[in-house]
C-alpha cells in the first residue's frame, strides 16, 4: 500500500585521509611526539571535521598497525585545501621529519558515499 510519500535516499560524499603507522621503534618517543606535536598540528587543518585514532587496530588481513588514524572532511575539495594549507604542510613536515624516524606510515585518501 502506498502513501504517496516518496522517499528519497540523498548521497553525501565525505572524504577522510587514513594514516596507519607500524610500531615505532621507541612507543614513548613517539607517543609524546605525537600527543604534544603532531595530533596538535593535524587539528589545525582547515575544514577538518573529525580526527580519531585506534590503537592496535585487528587486522583481518595481514600485519597489524600500531595506530591508525582517520581524519574526515566534507568533501574531496576541502580536504584537498587543507593538505595544500600552510597547516597542511606543517603537518606533513612534522611527520616526516619526525615521525617518519620511528615507523612507517602509510596513507590513503579515500572518498565516503552515505546513501
Amino acid at each position: 500500500m502506498s502513501t504517496g510519500l516518496e522517499t528519497q535516499r540523498v548521497t553525501t560524499q565525505k572524504a577522510r585521509f587514513v594514516v596507519m603507522y607500524e610500531t615505532p621503534s621507541d612507543i614513548e618517543a613517539f607517543e609524546r611526539h605525537c600527543r604534544e606535536i603532531h595530533i596538535p598540528l593535524a587539528k589545525q587543518l582547515p575544514g577538518l571535521r573529525r580526527y580519531t585514532v585506534s590503537r592496535d587496530a585487528t587486522p583481518v588481513i595481514g600485519e597489524p598497525y600500531y595506530l591508525v588514524a582517520m581524519l574526515d572532511w566534507d568533501d574531496m575539495e576541502s580536504l584537498g585545501a587543507a593538505l595544500g594549507s600552510e597547516a597542511g604542510n606543517r603537518t606533513a613536515e612534522d611527520a616526516t621529519s619526525n615521525l617518519s624516524r620511528y615507523t612507517t606510515i602509510r596513507g590513503m585518501i579515500v572518498q565516503l558515499d552515505d546513501k
